[in-house]
């Protein structure tokens, strides 16, 4: 569920759906896992399981002016799009990671919300850079 906030184009916030697809496949990988090799099987279902909560407890909303992360209702960190110089969407076919730079620092994180919804947003903010998309 995507929703929206106010209507002028350059008004509005826009908050990400959650998409639960990267921590089931890796939940999904280590069940099988665990009968071939129960030591390598328990870290993925770990990783997938902190995926899952961070799915159902972390929101990312595109404001006008900034990139805000909240985790339930409380807001954790806004980025300013005035502070951007670059992002990226690895993989394109299944995207996994989303990358942005920061005049003074990088941010990796998962997709563990919508992308399609997250390029889109990404494309219309006003971004400084060149913003591209990795189609490898």
């Amino acid at each position: 569920m995507t929703s929206i906030t106010s209507s002028p184009i350059g008004e509005k916030t826009i908050e990400l759906a959650p998409s639960y697809k990267i921590p089931l496949v890796l939940i999904s990988i280590a069940i099988p896992l665990l009968l071939v090799q129960p030591w390598a099987s328990l870290p993925l279902a770990l990783f997938g399981l902190f995926l899952l909560l961070q799915t159902v407890t972390i929101r990312l909303q595109f404001t006008p002016t900034a990139l805000d992360i909240y985790r339930s209702s409380k807001l954790l960190r806004r980025f300013p799009y005035t502070e951007w110089t670059n992002w990226r969407i690895f993989w394109s076919p299944v995207p996994i990671l989303f990358y942005f730079r920061e005049v003074n620092s990088i941010h990796f994180l998962p997709i563990i919300f919508d992308p399609k919804t997250l390029k889109t947003c990404l494309e219309e903010s006003p971004i400084k850079s060149n913003s591209t998309s990795d189609n490898s």
